[in-house]
């Protein structure tokens, strides 16, 4: 195994374990989401809240799930934490865009861009471990249509 895959396998371990945003589903949450992957039972349920300018002030998650589920729902929350709706929806599609290049590579920008995500890209070579790593992007993109706020599409 090369240096760089230790790295990332260790990125990786260390937000699976740390769970940055997890904690109870608060009762006041505007919308939230629940999402599974019958393929490995990974399971997300992410709330969020809006401030009156409509950008996301609140996200939480809870869930159970695989090393790459619950390291990506923890590197998505250091991602997103303090961004505009604009810089998630980048993010977002950053994001997917990895994930369905089936480990072909995708530009430096790419992964500079998403930080700790990248340590993700090889999952991309494993289509049963796609959803994994996408299960709390996809709630928080249904979460945030609940609300009313579509992420812009890039593509």
């Amino acid at each position: 195994m090369s240096d760089l895959d230790m790295l990332y396998q260790q990125v990786i371990l260390d937000h699976a374990r740390e769970r940055i945003g997890s904690g109870p589903i608060p009762d006041d949450a505007q919308a939230s989401s629940y999402q599974v992957n019958p393929t490995c039972g990974d399971e997300v349920t992410l709330a969020i809240n809006l401030n009156e300018a409509g950008e996301l002030e609140r996200v939480v998650w809870d869930g159970d799930g695989c090393s790459i589920s619950q390291a990506s729902l923890s590197i998505m929350m250091e991602l997103i934490d303090g961004a505009s709706l604009t810089e998630i929806s980048q993010l977002y599609d950053d994001f997917e865009t990895m994930m369905h290049s089936r480990g072909r590579g995708v530009p430096e920008e790419l992964l500079d861009r998403i930080e700790d995500g990248a340590a993700l890209e090889g999952t991309a070579k494993f289509p049963n471990r796609i959803k994994c790593a996408l299960l709390g992007w996809y709630a928080l993109k249904d979460a945030l249509a609940q609300a009313g706020v579509a992420l812009e599409e890039k593509k």
